[in-house]
Formats: structure tokens, sequence, C-alpha cells
């Protein structure tokens, strides 16, 4: 079934679709690549682009590339085509063009840089901030709720149906990016791109069923530790926890499986921030960062090396959890006026190990 109305964008959004889709058709060796630590807005985005060229352009050779030498995280394996992803360390190709989607700084395609460097032609389709993109053809919207609904717009400009394929994929994005419509980015866009998208077939009880309600007992027991953790200051407004290597080696549960457990630390009551942090290969931590106010804490990601916007955002940084903690704490209760920041305040942040 394909959707019978579509979404409205400006002229100056046109003309840089029109400037995206005249690489596209001067390619014939595309690549599609999304940032490191995929999430769902990441891979569904490519995805569903990957299908859209295909069917626009039948004649070309498409690659959905993955950043990571990693499999696709377990709750998004459930995507039309996520099995045909190829890592982009495996991949030997020179392509004509490299679509960057979900991602504008070229540091985070992590392998995929080395193809964006021998790739003929580049651009970009994304909803992150970014002062300097790469590439000679880009559609950046920060307002957008997720790259998710820009893609579904310029499906849509390509005057290409939504199939239940795409449909689902770019559904997978916009819940995932919105906390299932939850944030603040869950805007009226938002809202009506997802309709569109369940009018062309796409069914929200199969992502909620994937990603939200079949979590292995190993996950549960990691979430257990994560939750016992969770530590409050800068009186209350501020919540952290974390996960250590040795926490998934107790548990089982795997590295991907833990990305979403800055939710957890989010839904305290009366915290304004939320920071989560992960022990990863090499020596280095992740940090996943959110806000449920008007406080910008991209700033913070930013300074650690990472970026993201103003309400969600990351980072990774070398060291352990105690070290990241020493770092960041400090950056995230500048945050806040002076006198809020004391209050509830101390000069050392706990590290509750409940192992």
């Amino acid at each position: 079934m394909e959707a019978s109305c579509s979404l409205s964008f400006d002229a100056e959004q046109a003309a840089a679709f029109d400037r995206i889709a005249h690489l596209i058709e001067g390619a014939q060796e595309i690549v599609i690549c999304a940032h490191t630590n995929p999430d769902g807005d990441a891979l569904g985005t490519q995805l569903a682009l990957e299908r859209a060229i295909r069917a626009r352009w039948p004649y070309k050779q498409v690659t959905g590339l993955l950043a990571d030498d990693q499999p696709v995280p377990r709750i998004y394996r459930f995507l039309p085509g996520a099995e045909g992803l190829v890592p982009a360390v495996d991949y030997a190709g020179t392509p004509d063009l490299f679509i960057s989607v979900d991602l504008s700084v070229a540091h985070r395609l992590e392998d995929g840089e080395a193809v964006l460097e021998r790739s003929r032609h580049a651009c970009i389709i994304d909803h992150h901030p970014c002062d300097d993109p790469f590439g000679e053809a880009w559609y950046i919207r920060p307002s957008a709720a997720a790259a998710s609904v820009l893609v579904e717009e310029f499906i849509q400009h390509l005057g290409l149906p939504l199939t239940r394929d795409i449909a689902l994929c770019l559904l997978c994005g916009i819940i995932t990016d919105t906390g299932r419509f939850q944030y603040q980015n869950a805007d009226a866009e938002a809202l009506v791109a997802a309709s569109l998208l369940v009018q062309a077939g796409a069914d929200p009880s199969v992502v909620s069923l994937n990603v939200y309600q079949s979590f292995r007992l190993e996950f549960l027991h990691l979430k257990a530790a994560v939750m016992a953790r969770v530590v409050t200051f800068a009186h209350g407004r501020i919540a952290y926890s974390y996960a250590t290597a040795a926490d998934l080696e107790r548990t089982g549960a795997s590295l991907d499986e833990a990305d979403g457990l800055v939710d957890v630390v989010r839904s305290v009551a009366g915290s304004e921030v939320a920071l989560f942090l992960k022990e990863i290969p090499g020596g280095k931590v992740r940090g996943n960062l959110r806000s449920k106010t008007g406080i910008d804490i991209s700033g913070v990601a930013r300074e650690l090396g990472g970026g993201g916007h103003k309400a969600a955002a990351g980072f990774t940084v070398e060291g352990d959890v105690d070290e990241v903690l020493s770092i960041t704490l400090p950056k995230l209760r500048a945050l806040f006026p002076e006198g809020v920041a004391q209050q509830g305040g101390t000069t050392s942040f706990p590290r509750i190990d409940l192992s």
C-alpha cells in the first residue's frame, strides 16, 4: 500500500535534494554508510535509501556499509536488508559516490572513513549540527527529529512510493530517535512522517517487539546492576550510572545491548541531565548523554571528541569509568547555574560497585 499524501518541504530543501540526486544519477558504484556504533536511525536510513536508489536506478551498484567491523546489533536484524550490510573494512571498491546518512563528521565513520577518502564524490543527509560538512552536496537539518524523516522526504522528492520495507526501516529510525515519541524532538513533523509510514504498511508493533520487547535475560541482569548504581547530584538534577567490562563478562550481555541503558538513568524523577558510561575494548569508555529540559549537553560531548544534539549526544574517550566520571561530571555540573550546581553537590563522584 502506498501513502496517499506527502510531507512538505521548501525550495532550499528541494534544491539540496536535486544536487544529491544529480550525484546519484552520475554515479555507477555507490556506497551508503552511517556512523560508528549504529542505532535504529542510522541503520534505518541507510537501508531505506539503499532500497530507494535501487528502485529508481536499478542498473547501479549500491552497497550498504557498516562503519565498524561488528555485526548489526541484534535488535535491528529484523530490518529488511540488514543481513546484506558489509563491514567497511571488507569493502575494497573505489566508489563513484559515498553517501553519509545520520552523520556529517568524517571521523565518526571509523573504517568507513578510508572508503570516503578514496571515493570520487560524497554527499550527506543528516540531522546533526555541523559547521563544516564534507562532500559536494548535503542536506543537513538539525531541527528534524531523525535522519529517517529527511530520507523519507528525499524518497518522496524522487517521486518513489514508500514500499512496506522502506517504510519499516524509516519508522524504526523515527521511533528510536524520538524514544518512542517521548523525547523533546517528537514534533508534529515526526508524527506526520510516522503516520505516512504506517499508512504505507510499516507496523509499529514490529518495531516495538524487536527493539523494546525482546530482551535477553543476560541484558536484564546487566540492567539491574546499572539501575542499582544510579547516583544523583546537583540537587538531584544530574543522574549517572555505568557498566564495566566485568559487568558484561559476568552477565553475558553484549556491548550493543547496553546502548539503551541511558534511558534507565534518564528516567530518574527530578533529573534534567543523564549520563551513562560503558567500558568498551581497547581501554576506552563510551558515554551517552541525555537532557530532559532545555539544557544543551552537546557541547560537553564535543569537548570530549563526540557530538550529537542538544538533548542527545555521545562520546568515546580513553580511560576507565572512574577517570571518565572525574572528567565528565564537572563539565555537566557547570551547565547549571552556580547556586543550583552547589546544592546537593560534592567534590567527589562516587562509583558504586555492586559486583
